[in-house]
């Protein structure tokens, strides 16, 4: 089965995630026409970034979530009321006692991606490769020894994207938990080799699954989500006509 955001409605089986990938780089015509779905407050929230780029960066993100989410809730883009957990991670309240959908959202470098699930909690993140930084001095602080090592024994053409995909795979954990970054990295170990099965060590692993994929050629990303019992499905978002 295929399937594209511009359907009317989206449906979500309990034993799958939903992931959706898109450029956030969009022309001006495209932007005008998801703008309007907005809130106040989140337009309020655009106007206060300093260059175009990232402002309409925040208008396309907020706008593909509210027009994925009201498809698979059955609301209208602008009928959506977000709400804020502890640590900031979004949510919206269930309708008609139907499954909550859970969902969250990553960007990095202009391509974003937005995971969804029916009733269980999930997290989601995404990272552009990059070698322009010191990522030796990054892992040391926070990556755990297993990571570290596991880091250092790749070959040198490797070692960049196992750092992102080290860095997803930990980020996409504590988003699924609620805590954001709010909790020691060093805490728990992930697998970073590139190709290799994903696997997450820490205290209640058994709770979890993770899956990492490639939402761009230059990008890694990884999906963390409640139970063994369910698997990833991946579209990109195209605008709807």
């Amino acid at each position: 089965m295929s399937m594209h955001s511009s359907d009317a409605r989206l449906t979500l089986p309990e034993n799958e995630v939903h992931v959706w990938c898109a450029s956030l780089d969009l022309n001006a015509a495209v932007l005008g026409h998801l703008e309007p779905a907005l809130t106040a407050d989140e337009r309020s929230r655009a106007a206060r970034y300093f260059f175009d780029r990232d402002r309409n960066r925040f208008i396309a993100a907020r706008a593909m979530l509210r027009d994925l989410l009201g498809k698979y809730m059955g609301l209208g883009a602008d009928n959506l009321h977000l709400r804020y957990g502890t640590y900031g991670k979004p949510y919206c309240e269930p309708i008609n006692g139907s499954p909550p959908i859970h969902f969250n959202v990553s960007h990095s470098a202009g391509t974003a991606v937005f995971a969804f699930s029916s009733g269980r909690e999930v997290g989601v993140d995404v990272e552009a490769i990059r070698t322009d930084f010191a990522q030796d001095e990054v892992a040391e602080a926070h990556f755990s020894k297993r990571e570290l090592a596991e880091l250092r024994s790749l070959s040198p053409s490797l070692r960049a994207e196992g750092f992102f995909v080290c860095w997803t795979r930990k980020e996409a954990y504590l988003k699924a938990l609620g805590w954001g970054l709010h909790a020691p990295l060093t805490s728990f170990s992930v697998s970073l080799t590139p190709g290799q099965p994903e696997d997450l060590q820490s205290c209640d692993s058994h709770r979890w699954k993770m899956i990492s994929f490639r939402p761009a050629s230059d990008h890694v990303g990884a999906v963390v989500a409640e139970g063994k019992n369910w698997h990833l499905r991946q579209w990109p978002w195209q605008f709807p006509a």
